[in-house]
């Protein structure tokens, strides 16, 4: 007996050293060897590879602020747990990475917290008003700030949103989509804020395109990333490429600008312009085309009931084409579109206004699962064109973004639009046509419109550097160009955001969509790939939980005890079965 108790004792001391060794060697070895393992279904925590490259080459502090502390209603509370966990993720690859949570709302004093969400306000963060409703049937008004100020070496500092606010979802909707994009917008403020040198990016000019008044609220949204310009060609040589000579005397031609817009022009642009901006895209250089082969405009409507939609001719047809799409002379209407405020009388001196659908302005949805657009709120259109796939561009990869609804009316050039149809009853018999796509992303290796058409002379010039094929490289052409243009305040005269409607305060996605197309244009495909990820978010069916909550409070309190019991009668007969035996 003595001896199998002595026997007993040794293999228990063995077995405690034994793996007390093999935990130090785990150890050791995790010292100098760093892995991590995912074993959820979608790789939640598991980076991209963009993301790992970002962070480990970060050389100083990235600091995180981040709005999401306090008692908030359950699906806030997710997005801070997520929110943190990812700022975990990122640490585990980056030493430079650091946090905190911060309540915005904890003083006491009212004057101190409207001071305070005046500053995160004028820091560009923006608030969000949640009712929540307590147990007693009871409920308040809460302002969440769900966003981050993003620091860097304690001069350079961006704003950036956690939620994504989609029109027609649900809270939970939304807050499922913010989850899914974390990773995203978490490396898209990294890299923004350790960018050393600002990208170049340069707004045509000279072609009608949209004033500077119309497109301000883009321009200075873009210019905390980029170095944001006005280019207006008028036949120069250098006006889009920069040219070096190295010791050899040979001659190298270089875009000098990352990306160029050309935003909504109304006059025809002459062969020389065109043959500019085709051998800078020639040369790697990257283009955003917001184009309308037909014109209308609303400030017509604003003096008489009717108003004709005409072609109109920008010479850039044989261009596009060139490179991968068509633009169609027709106008499209939309059963699904924002809403136009008609006065319809006066009462005490102020003006009544309803509010009616008008099909010329279709709220644009993502027309395929591409990055840039997936999950992405809708998109106001104002007056805009179908764009149709080329079957002759052989080897570009033509990729729809935007397109309209299932319910689409499509009107070929000249297009009558008349203000009485708001005083129609829309039938969607009306609308036949399903979902027209309005904008391409074109990448590959464009062939140049110029090709065997310019004089040998110019061919072969060493200022020029004309090529015939272009290096890989990227366009988004986009069928209406009211698409970046801002409103203008009726009363102050300032612009206002891009994509805010004063006349019915919604604001939609055409700021994120355009901030998405530069993106992408300037830094690839690595970066905004990160969006392509879907996680599954299993969402709690509240309904059913508030019907069934007593059974699952007792299933949730009886079912652990009554476990722990029964384990410890079976622990008890198994030692009491043991132990006579030895006795025996």
């Amino acid at each position: 007996m003595e001896n199998k108790r002595k026997s007993l004792k040794k293999s228990q001391i063995t077995t405690f050293i034994v793996t007390l060794v093999i935990i130090v060697v785990v150890n050791v070895i995790g010292s100098f060897v760093f892995t991590r393992f995912d074993l959820t279904s979608e790789k939640r925590y598991t980076l991209s590879n963009t993301t790992k490259d970002i962070l480990g080459n970060l050389n100083d502090y990235v600091y995180f602020k981040v709005y999401l502390e306090g008692d908030f209603p359950a699906g806030f509370k997710k997005l801070r747990r997520e929110t943190k966990e990812m700022l975990d993720e990122f640490r585990a690859y980056s030493k430079y990475i650091d946090y905190e949570f911060v309540n915005p709302s904890e003083s006491s004093d009212a004057n101190e917290r409207n001071e305070t969400y005046k500053i995160l306000y004028q820091s560009g963060l923006n608030p969000t008003d949640v009712v929540v409703r307590n147990s007693d049937g009871s409920s308040k008004q809460m302002v969440i700030w769900p966003g981050a100020l993003v620091s860097y070496r304690n001069d350079t500092e961006i704003a950036i949103d956690l939620l994504e606010n989609q029109v027609g979802q649900s809270s939970e909707e939304a807050l499922n989509a913010s989850m899914q994009n974390l990773e995203f917008r978490l490396i898209d403020a990294v890299k923004k804020v350790t960018r050393l040198k600002k990208p170049n990016i340069a707004f045509i000019q000279g072609h009608g395109e949209l004033s500077g008044q119309d497109i301000y609220d883009i321009t200075q949204t873009l210019s905390q990333n980029y170095n944001v310009g006005y280019v207006e060609i008028d036949g120069k040589i250098d006006a889009l490429m920069h040219r070096t000579q190295n010791e050899e005397v040979e001659i190298k031609a270089f875009p000098s600008y990352d990306a160029i817009v050309i935003a909504k022009p109304t006059q025809p642009f002459d062969e020389r312009d065109k043959f500019l901006i085709d051998q800078y895209i020639m040369h790697g250089g990257k283009v955003l085309w917001l184009v309308e082969p037909v014109f209308a405009t609303m400030d017509s409507l604003q003096s008489q009931e009717s108003t004709i939609g005409i072609e109109q001719d920008l010479n850039l047809d044989d261009m596009l084409f060139k490179y991968g799409v068509r633009l169609n002379r027709n106008l499209l209407l939309d059963l699904t579109c924002a809403a136009l405020p008609i006065r319809t009388g006066q009462v005490a001196g102020q003006a009544q206004l309803e509010y009616f659908r008008w099909f010329y302005f279709p709220l644009l949805q993502a027309a395929s699962e591409h990055p840039m657009v997936r999950n992405m709120n809708a998109i106001k259109a104002d007056f805009v064109s179908s764009i149709d796939a080329t079957t002759s561009a052989n080897g570009i990869n033509q990729i729809p973004l935007l397109k309209t609804s299932d319910y689409t009316k499509v009107s070929g050039a000249p297009v009558f639009i008349s203000l009485s149809m708001l005083r129609q009853t829309p039938d969607k018999r009306m609308f036949p046509s399903k979902g027209q796509n309005v904008a391409y992303l074109l990448k590959g290796s464009f062939p140049s419109l110029y090709a065997n058409r310019i004089p040998q002379e110019i061919a072969e010039s060493q200022e020029m550097k004309f090529m015939e094929e272009s290096v890989p490289t990227a366009m988004i052409v986009v069928g209406d160009g009211d698409i970046i243009r801002n409103q203008i305040d009726i009363k102050r005269k300032s612009p206002l955001p891009l994509g805010f409607d004063q006349f019915t305060n919604n604001t939609y996605a055409n700021k994120e969509f355009i901030e998405n197309c530069i993106s992408y244009l300037v830094d690839g495909e690595g970066l905004i790939d990160i969006r392509s990820r879907e996680l599954k978010i299993r969402l709690l069916d509240t309904a059913k939980a508030g019907q069934e909550r007593t059974k699952w409070q007792l299933i949730n309190t009886l079912v652990p005890i009554a476990l722990i019991i029964a384990l410890g009668f079976v622990m008890a007969f198994i030692r009491k079965k043991k132990y006579s035996k030895n006795n025996a």
